[in-house]
């Protein structure tokens, strides 16, 4: 019979009006402070990625032809692969800066939550 009164309960709780307003607005918050960080970073990895594509094809001369293109082959992929080396610490310091940027508001939605339980 208890068994019957715990599932009764489950059920019920599924149904029930949640009041989780504040954890959704933290996690809103949360994901805020994330998200143009992470969207820059994809966003400049596959324009890094395409550089260094364009220029391996200069280089073996698939675009193009001659000794002018392999040498610009080899500069641009150079360039390419710089951006790409460069675009994990442009992605950590955006994040600290967008972190810092939200982060009292996080702390005390959070402390307000850990207050209530």
């Amino acid at each position: 019979m208890n068994t019957d009164k715990i599932l009764a309960e489950a059920i019920a709780k599924d149904y029930a009006p949640k009041n989780n307003s504040k954890i959704v607005a933290l996690k809103k918050l949360d994901k805020k402070a994330k998200l143009p960080a992470t969207i820059f970073t994809y966003t400049f990895g596959i324009i890094s990625s395409l550089i260094v594509g364009t220029g391996m094809s200069l280089a073996i001369q698939v675009i193009g032809s001659g000794i002018v293109a392999m040498v610009t082959g080899i500069i641009v992929g150079i360039i390419g692969f710089i951006l790409c080396g460069i675009n994990y610490p442009i992605y950590k310091r955006m994040l600290k800066r967008d972190k810092a940027k939200y982060a009292f508001d996080i702390v005390e939605l959070a402390r307000e939550i850990s207050e209530e339980k």
